[in-house]
C-alpha cells in the first residue's frame, strides 16, 4: 500500500515533466501562473498531497468493507451496493497509490534508480511478511499486503520505462491477467507465489499491477484540473457497469480478475481520483480542511492496516460478526480507528510501522 512506497517527490521518473511545464509556462503567459495557482493546495514542501489524500480514501473504503460482518442485516439493498462497491474500491486504489508514490520516488532530483529499486525490494519484502504474519491472527479480514509487495517489487523496474511502454503494458496486462490467471490455476500450482501471483481467491498481482502502473503514469501527468479529468471520467462512466451488463446479457457472473471484472474497479479507481483531483486543486479552505483528515488517515495507512487486522481479530474471538448486528462495534472500528489515526499524525507524526519501514529502507546507503 501507499505506506510503502516511500515519501514523495515533485516530478516525473522520465525528467521530462519539469521540461513540459517551462515550456507551457513560455506559451500560455499568464495562464500558466494562474493555472499553478489552482493547483498549489497539493503542494506541502516537497509531498503531494492528492497521493497521501487518495490513500486515505483506500483506507477509509477498506475500514467500511471490514466492518461489514458487523452489520449482516446492511449487506442488501441500497447500503449493501454502497458497501460492495466500496470494498471493490480499496485494493485497486492502494496499488494506484502506490505506484504514484513510487514514480514520486524515482522522480526525485538525485534519485539513484538503482537505490530506488533496492529500497522498494525492501518494502516489498516488509510488506509480504507483515501479511504472512497478519493472515495468522484469525480475523475475518482478505489479507491483502503480500499482493501488494509483490506488486511493489515487480512494478517499480518498469517505471523507468517510457511513458508509452508503461502504458501499453498496463493494457497488455489489464487484457491478459484472467487468462492467465485461469490457465495457471488449472495447471494446480500451489505454491504461496502462484497465489500471489496468479490464483490469490481475493486479489492477485497480476491484477493489481495494471492499477499500480496506472497510477505511476497519472502521477507523471501532474494531479491537476486539466482536458484530461473529464476524459477519466468518462472513462468510468463506460467502464464501471460492465460487469453488471455482462451478468445481464450473459446471465453469468464476471469472476473475480476477470476483463469485466477489472473494468469495474477502474471505473471506481477513476471515479475517486477524479473526485480527489477536483478536491485537492480547490482554492476552498473549507475543502482543504475537510481533506486533512484523509490526508493524516492515508499518512498512517499501514499502521491503521495492522490495528485494524488486530481489533477485526479480537472481534472474531469474541464471537462477533456475520451473525447479529453488532452497529456499535462497527461504528467504533471505522470512526474510533480513524480518530486514532488523525490524532497520532497531529501530534506524533509518522505510524510506527511507517517508522520501522523507513528504518529499513534507511539502511540502503545514500
Amino acid at each position: 500500500m501507499g505506506g510503502a512506497a516511500g515519501a514523495a517527490a515533485d516530478g516525473p521518473a522520465d525528467g521530462r515533466w519539469h521540461e513540459v511545464r517551462s515550456r507551457g509556462a513560455r506559451r500560455r503567459g499568464r495562464a500558466y501562473s494562474r493555472g499553478m495557482t489552482a493547483t498549489a493546495p497539493q503542494l506541502r514542501h516537497d509531498r503531494l498531497v492528492a497521493p497521501d489524500v487518495l490513500r486515505g480514501v483506500a483506507v477509509a473504503a477498506m475500514l467500511v468493507a471490514h466492518a461489514m460482518p458487523l452489520v449482516p442485516s446492511a449487506r442488501t439493498g441500497v447500503v449493501g451496493f454502497l458497501a460492495w462497491n466500496v470494498n471493490d474500491l480499496a485494493s485497486p486504489l492502494f496499488a494506484l497509490v502506490m505506484g504514484m508514490s513510487a514514480a514520486l520516488v524515482l522522480a526525485r532530483p538525485g534519485a539513484s534508480p538503482g537505490r530506488v529499486l533496492l529500497r522498494n525490494a525492501i518494502r516489498g519484502a516488509v510488506l509480504v511478511a507483515l501479511g504472512v504474519w497478519l493472515e495468522t491472527w484469525g480475523s475475518w479480514i482478505a489479507i491483502v499486503l503480500q499482493y501488494l509487495g509483490v506488486v511493489l517489487v515487480l512494478g517499480t523496474p518498469l517505471l523507468l520505462l517510457r511513458s508509452r511502454t508503461i502504458a501499453a503494458l498496463a493494457a497488455v496486462l489489464a487484457l491478459a491477467a484472467g487468462p492467465v490467471n485461469a490457465a495457471v490455476a488449472a495447471a494446480a500450482s500451489g505454491s504461496p507465489l502462484a497465489l500471489w501471483l496468479f490464483t490469490g481467491p481475493s486479489y492477485r498481482a497480476t491484477n493489481l499491477l495494471p492499477f499500480f502502473l496506472l497510477g505511476a503514469l497519472l502521477l507523471r501527468h501532474g494531479a491537476q484540473r486539466d482536458r484530461l479529468l473529464p476524459v477519466l471520467a468518462a472513462v468510468a462512466v463506460v467502464a464501471y457497469p460492465v460487469r453488471p451488463l455482462v451478468a445481464l446479457l450473459l446471465g453469468v457472473e464476471s469472476p473475480s480478475g476477470s476483463l469485466p471484472d477489472t473494468l469495474h474497479d477502474l471505473g471506481l479507481v477513476l471515479l475517486a481520483y477524479v473526485a480527489v483531483v477536483l478536491s485537492t486543486t480547490s482554492r476552498s479552505p473549507a475543502v482543504q480542511r475537510l481533506l486533512v483528515p484523509l490526508r493524516a488517515i492515508g499518512t498512517l495507512a499501514l499502521s491503521v492496516y495492522v490495528l485494524q487486522v488486530a481489533l477485526v481479530a479480537a472481534l472474531a474471538r469474541a464471537g462477533l460478526g456475520y451473525s447479529a448486528d453488532t452497529p456499535l462495534a462497527a461504528l467504533a472500528l471505522v470512526l474510533g480507528l480513524c480518530a486514532a489515526a488523525v490524532l497520532w499524525w497531529r501530534f506524533l507524526g509518522a505510524g510506527p510501522v511507517e517508522r520501522l519501514t523507513a528504518r529499513l529502507t534507511g539502511l540502503v546507503p545514500r
